[in-house]
């Protein structure tokens, strides 16, 4: 499989504040790939470096086999984005949006007569072009953002937090025509979000990225598989106990234990049986247990299982 984007110890420094920080990774052409993690974590700046408008402090990366630092007009070319904060003339129809942006591209106005009426299709624009874009719902909105990115037939489409604002109904809604793009027209994508489920969904591999470092990258899949078979979370009151994290680990049905603070991860087999025996063996060993949870492992599992955090205690400690 081809490598569209490739990245070696990408870094960049704000001041003293490290926010992205050597981080190595590939994508392949035609996948979509997500980086998954809090506000914070670094993925925005990840993404504005591979579109060039942020230089690298150090490390280099390639689209398309262009040099991000010395090639920019060439990646620029191949790319498109739909940036995180809205960045389309509400004031403007949605097709006066994408006919302007087609110029910015000097397409000349067949093509773009051609572009728009291809972009509306396949985000099914049609009959909404008209309409001004300030009378539109957010999940309209966010669909012309991506059909203008789209207008240049990318290689690479960029979309950095795209169902941000948006409510579940429309966020499910644009994670289709994501799709669409990607299938149909055999397009990279590249997303950045802080949402488990839409990596889920839509990724082929995700990266988990926390404190400006990749932690790992596989398929949701494995990173799930990865945690365990099944898994017990368990809140400890009174702190860990040595001797209950003893007998835990003579089980032979416990497979793996991660502790984070007060909680117990528990990768085990035999998932919701496997509680009465968990329960008795703590109040045995004089432990109160304050809640425990039997399921198979999420993406959010594994987010804490590689962190030690939440995502949302990772965004928590970011506004700290």
């Amino acid at each position: 499989m081809k490598v569209t984007i490739e990245a070696e110890a990408l870094t960049k420094k704000f001041d003293d504040f490290v926010a992205v920080d050597h981080i190595s990774f590939a994508v392949q052409d035609g996948e979509i790939f997500g980086f998954l993690g809090p506000n914070g974590a670094g993925k925005s700046t990840t993404i504005k470096m591979l579109i060039t408008i942020l230089n690298p402090t150090s490390g280099q990366a390639r689209i398309c086999g262009y040099d991000v630092l010395h090639q920019r007009d060439d990646v620029r070319r191949h790319i498109g984005i739909v940036f995180q904060d809205p960045s389309i003339d509400r004031f403007l129809t949605g097709k006066e949006n994408l006919d302007f942006h087609g110029m910015i591209y000097h397409m000349d106005k067949k093509t773009r007569e051609s572009r728009i009426s291809e972009v509306l299709n396949l985000l099914d624009l049609k009959n909404k072009e008209n309409m001004p874009i300030k009378d539109c719902s957010g999940g309209i909105q966010r669909r012309f953002e991506v059909a203008r990115g789209f207008m240049t037939h990318p290689r690479v489409l960029f979309l950095d937090e795209p169902t941000i604002g948006l409510d579940i109904q429309a966020r499910r809604t644009l994670w289709e025509y994501i799709k669409k793009l990607n299938k149909d027209n055999g397009t990279t994508i590249i997303l950045t979000t802080h949402y488990i489920e839409e990596a889920d969904h839509l990724c082929d591999r995700v990266g988990i990225i926390d404190h400006g470092k990749i932690i790992a990258i596989d398929s949701p899949q494995r990173l799930k598989e990865s945690v365990g078979i099944d898994l017990i979370l368990m809140e400890i009151a009174n702190g860990s106990n040595g001797d209950f994290i003893a007998s835990l680990k003579r089980l032979e049905w416990v497979k793996n234990i991660e502790q984070h603070r007060n909680l117990l991860e528990l990768s085990v087999e035999g998932g919701d049986r496997r509680v009465p025996e968990l329960l008795g063996l703590a109040s045995r060993h004089g432990v109160s247990v304050t809640s425990i949870d039997s399921h198979k492992p999420s993406l959010e599992d594994t987010f804490l299982h590689y962190t030690g955090k939440t995502i949302r205690q990772s965004e928590e400690e970011q506004k700290r």
